[in-house]
């Protein structure tokens, strides 16, 4: 069976089919991304929840696609900021992030992304950098323009730097700090990551839920 990853992130594609493999999963499914497809129509995620976000994507790329998707709607959610950037963590500088599915120059986008933030935190200080990384993920069929099955969500605390360190992963993992391991998201190993991520931890709930209900999805197969 086809699953649709609703991203061109390839760092997303990575984390979701390493938890695949480790669920046993990676015989059951064929992971594809929007990549493999001609270029969609993009999702405007304008949702004020990561749920509304998530689920308004997966439901678009699986009418498009004709397949079972997956799509997430994770950000940033500092403290101090009042909760931002949010919902908009993907864009918070203003820069086209291909609607949230991982478009445009990521890098870029990233880095941008990143000075923000670290420019707004500069006054705050260190005991007062307190942030969760959220996660909501969707699945939905192709059948009636796109029809939920289940959605996940999840979190994760840690502390934001004043710098960025570590080469993996990708958006603010370089400044999101994890006092217990001494290290921020992007210095963690891919196992140690995805046991403690919020993504990680909603992906894992939503692969129980397709062990579970897998032979509830006999058309798509």
């Amino acid at each position: 069976m086809n699953l649709l990853i609703a991203t061109t992130n390839p760092g997303k594609v990575l984390e979701i089919q390493h938890e695949l493999d480790l669920a046993g999963l990676h015989d059951s499914f064929r992971i594809l991304s929007l990549k493999d497809f001609p270029p969609f129509p993009d999702c405007v995620e304008d949702r004020p929840t990561f749920i509304g976000n998530a689920t308004k994507k997966a439901r678009h790329f699986a009418h498009l696609a004709q397949a079972l998707t997956l799509a997430d709607d994770s950000g940033l959610c500092i403290d101090a900021l009042s909760g931002r950037p949010g919902v908009l963590s993907a864009r918070y500088a203003g820069a086209n992030g291909g609607g949230g599915s991982g478009g445009g120059d990521r890098h870029a986008i990233d880095a941008a992304n990143n000075a923000k933030v670290l420019a707004e935190l500069e006054p705050i200080p260190d005991d007062q950098r307190q942030a969760q990384f959220v996660c909501a993920l969707a699945l939905a069929t192709p059948s009636g323009g796109g029809v939920d099955l289940a959605v996940m969500v999840d979190e994760v605390p840690g502390v934001m730097l004043r710098a960025p360190r570590g080469a993996n992963g990708f958006g603010y993992d370089p400044l999101f700090f994890f006092p217990q391991f001494n290290k921020t998201t992007a210095e963690l190993d891919m196992a140690t990551k995805s046991q403690i991520s919020h993504r990680g931890k909603a992906l894992r709930r939503m692969l129980a839920w397709l062990k579970e209900n897998h032979s509830r999805l006999p058309a798509l197969k």
